[in-house]
């Protein structure tokens, strides 16, 4: 059970490794684009590429999904990245488990974007938890997990692409030891837990009264979708890279203080953030250096935090 982009290594590496995927089931087409075309979930995509059957109900948990999944009599159910919660009477199908793949090291970063929020919040590393699902949130028995790095070079894109990879490696691993009865499991101590919720529009909005190093994370994080952004002259200004210098004394926090081709000068809390790429409302992407040869940004307006 998956959906996008970050579920597929997953599903390659149970092909690889010759395990018998009865199903895949995934979330509905939807439309997307400007043209708003139906198009398939990526792990749909990949499914049908190696010839397995795809099942896309409303919910697992109805009574036509649980009958369906009883009559497999699978094994073990994956979930990775699915978008659906996954009820008792779902649970209790699998002759072993039913496990996920998570992308943080559990009891850290239960819920819908580990990934985002470990780099928002200036973790120095994330990783991999391969846990029994149970019926609360991200709250299962770790079965493996492993870490890896966060370098301040590493942004959403990268680090998920980095992680998809880490779990198809990880997933295979917690099979095996599953199968030969060799899985040593570990409850999650839930004090110290912590949630990363979903990502809104309002997460991107950057707060120019905190640290050159938050903001700088907060971009990170977000790129390059949906972006962390400040509001020039009533339009959303996409902000997609940063560099951070000293602050300059005696000017506001927030205010332009100079534009030139290296980008746009900004005060926040400690530091002077150095906006170097930007994007407009229906533009393209572009370095503040390329936005300046056709238009102009004013020095001296003040972003609201």
């Amino acid at each position: 059970m998956g959906t996008p982009d970050f579920a597929v290594p997953s599903l390659v590496k149970l092909h690889e490794q010759g395990y018998n995927i009865d199903l895949v089931v995934t979330q509905k087409d939807k439309p997307r684009g400007r043209g708003k075309k139906i198009q398939y979930p990526p792990i749909k995509q990949k499914a049908l590429e190696f010839g397995l059957e795809v099942y896309q109900p409303d919910s697992v948990n109805n009574e036509e999904s649980i009958a369906k999944f009883r009559e497999l009599k699978p094994d073990v159910i994956v979930v990775v990245a699915f978008g659906q919660i996954l009820k008792k009477k779902l649970l209790e199908i699998p002759k072993y488990d039913c496990i996920n793949v998570h992308a943080s090291l559990l009891p850290k970063y239960r819920g819908a974007a580990p990934i985002n929020w470990a780099i928002i919040n200036g973790e120095s590393e994330t990783g991999i938890t391969i846990m029994q699902i149970e019926e609360g949130l991200d709250s299962g028995d770790i079965i493996l997990s492993q870490s890896i790095s966060i370098t301040p070079k590493d942004d959403f894109e990268s680090l998920h692409d980095k992680l998809s990879v880490l779990g198809g490696e990880l997933l295979i691993k917690a099979l095996e030891e599953i199968k030969i009865g060799k899985d040593n499991r570990v409850p999650q101590d839930d004090n110290l837990s912590s949630y990363a919720p979903m990502i809104s529009k309002s997460t991107g909005k950057i707060d120019w009264n905190k640290s050159g190093k938050d903001i700088y994370n907060l971009v990170m994080g977000l790129r390059p979708t949906p972006s962390a952004y400040t509001i020039y002259n009533d339009l959303i200004m996409k902000i997609h890279k940063v560099s951070l210098k000293p602050k300059m004394d005696n000017e506001e926090i927030g205010k332009v203080i100079k534009v030139n081709r290296e980008g746009i000068f900004v005060n926040s809390k400690d530091n002077c953030v150095v906006i170097e790429e930007i994007q407009f409302p229906g533009k393209k992407r572009m370095s503040v250096k390329d936005y300046l040869a056709g238009n102009k940004i004013e020095e001296g307006i003040i972003f609201n935090s």
